[in-house]
């Protein structure tokens, strides 16, 4: 009966190991497969757009290329995650281009209009005009037409494109609300849709222009959403716009590039200036983006940094189309001045050799900082991003790290500006040793909250009417606090 028994077992054992052996064998060939996959040639696109990779150097494909290419080229719906700088662009344009040219509905003679049949929707003009541009080099080979329509400049040149036919329309969705409505657009007859960047959209307040022009375009399509993030928000959108659709992700959302080296100095807010100034004179020689939460703060920056005798331009919102192409095109110039911008240049703009990110002000979101310091090491170069951390940006600082699970190094370099908001070192499973880690109390919803009219309802401890241990205002000289309003994103295109 026991020689039974241990004779089961060894067969059980035998089968375990046995099925082991076959799982990791088909990975090692999923993996050979994605291997032979990973270089343009191979994934079969049409031969116009092979050469237009050629003439650009492009042999090998980025992993979120390689995975989706061949999910859009088969006509799929596609929800892609990956870091920013990884090549999402391409990795829908050049599919969309080989299906223009392979498969659907051909456009008609020259003689007769051609129709949108793929529209791409983008949150910001600087990005619009990046995808056009990524368009017209890998169709430059072939006969198809696109138009970029965004909102800063006339439409009347715009409007002039559209009415000579265009095959793929890339839009922001303000300006495209504006044309539909005015009877320049018919998206009847469109066979692709393309959201990029589909959560800043939703972060900009573009969720309701969204669905109207959603509603303008046919059901059965096929719908494609890139982001390098995915809220549950993205999620709903998806489920209600695409149908079964493929899952890409290349990397955990909202991860960093990993040859990002990442620091930040803690310093009081009245120094900061001064730290900003020391840091680009002795440390950042290479081209610098440095991040400001306003559009006047930019601009203050920037006459801030012209008055040390350092070449500063801004770019945000209030900025015209023409003044944001130039700062641009300054900062891509071989002699580049400090780029100072909002969030507004922290998605989808894809300029080499950025070897500094400076966060000036912490985002008040933590996803906003992995797109911010993905403007440096893009493609896999390196790249260095510095935070600047006041004691009431503590509790942002200690988000940024829960959500891409990592401490972020503490800079000595400039000690002269230093500040004890936070301690040199973490203790415990990540939690600050200071009270500046701590949310207040009156955000968690305990006892304490300020109220206006005085000291009461202060929190224990707190001498000032802001924040409590803000050391704001002195007690009597206003009402409560008031919680820092986030400040309202451009809904302009």
């Amino acid at each position: 009966m026991a020689h039974t028994y241990l004779r089961c077992l060894a067969l059980a054992e035998l089968a375990f190991v046995s099925a082991r052996f076959f799982h990791h064998r088909c990975a090692l060939a999923q993996r050979e497969k994605s291997f032979t996959l990973s270089k343009f040639e191979d994934l079969q696109l049409a031969k116009p757009l092979l050469r237009a990779l050629e003439t650009k150097g492009y042999e090998i494909a980025t992993p979120i290329q390689a995975d989706a290419i061949p999910h859009v080229m088969k006509g799929s719906d596609l929800v892609g995650c990956a870091q920013t700088g990884t090549g999402k662009t391409a990795a829908f344009a050049l599919p969309t281009l080989h299906r223009l040219l392979t498969a659907g509905k051909r456009n008609p003679s020259a003689r007769e209009q051609r129709k949108i049949r793929v529209l791409v929707l983008a949150p910001t003009r600087e990005l619009t005009a990046q995808i056009g541009d990524s368009f017209s080099a890998y169709g430059r080979y072939t006969k198809l037409r696109h138009v970029m329509i965004y909102g800063g400049v006339s439409q009347v040149p715009q409007v002039r494109k559209l009415k000579g036919g265009v095959d793929t329309l890339i839009a922001t969705p303000g300006r495209l609300i504006d044309l539909i409505g005015q009877g320049h657009v018919d998206l009847s007859h469109v066979e692709m849709l393309i959201f990029d960047e589909a959560d800043q959209m939703l972060d900009m307040g573009f969720i309701h222009d969204l669905r109207r022009i959603v509603s303008h375009v046919p059901p059965k399509r096929q719908t494609l959403m890139f982001s390098a993030t995915m809220p549950a928000e993205i999620r709903k959108l998806a489920d209600e716009w695409l149908n079964k659709p493929a899952n890409v992700q290349t990397a955990r959302a909202s991860a960093p590039a990993e040859k990002v080296e990442q620091s930040v100095y803690f310093v009081e807010r009245r120094m900061k200036v001064q730290l900003l100034e020391q840091f680009l004179q002795k440390t950042a020689t290479g081209r610098t983006l440095v991040f400001s939460r306003t559009k006047h703060g930019a601009d203050k920056l920037v006459k801030h940094l012209q008055k040390a005798k350092i070449r500063g331009a801004a770019i945000h919102g209030n900025k015209s189309q023409s003044a944001r192409k130039r700062a641009l095109e300054q900062f891509k110039s071989k002699s580049p001045p400090v780029l100072v911008a909002t969030d507004v240049a922290a998605r989808g703009l894809d300029i080499r050799d950025v070897e500094h990110v400076i966060n000036y002000d912490l985002p008040e979101t933590p996803e906003t900082y992995v797109h911010r310091i993905g403007r440096t090491g893009r493609a896999g170069a390196e790249g260095r991003a510095v935070s600047f951390c006041t004691s009431d940006e503590v509790y942002q600082l200690r988000g940024i790290e829960k959500l891409i699970r990592r401490k972020i190094e503490i800079a000595t370099d400039h000690p002269e500006f230093s500040s004890d908001v936070a301690p040199p070192a973490t203790v415990g499973s990540g939690k600050s040793a200071r009270r500046g880690n701590q949310k207040p109390r009156w955000q968690k919803g305990g006892r304490g909250k300020p109220k206006s009219g005085g000291a009461k309802g202060r929190s224990k401890g707190s001498t000032s009417g802001g924040r409590p241990g803000s050391g704001g205002k002195p007690a009597g000289k206003t009402g409560g606090a008031k919680r820092r309003r986030r400040p309202a994103a451009s809904s302009k295109g």
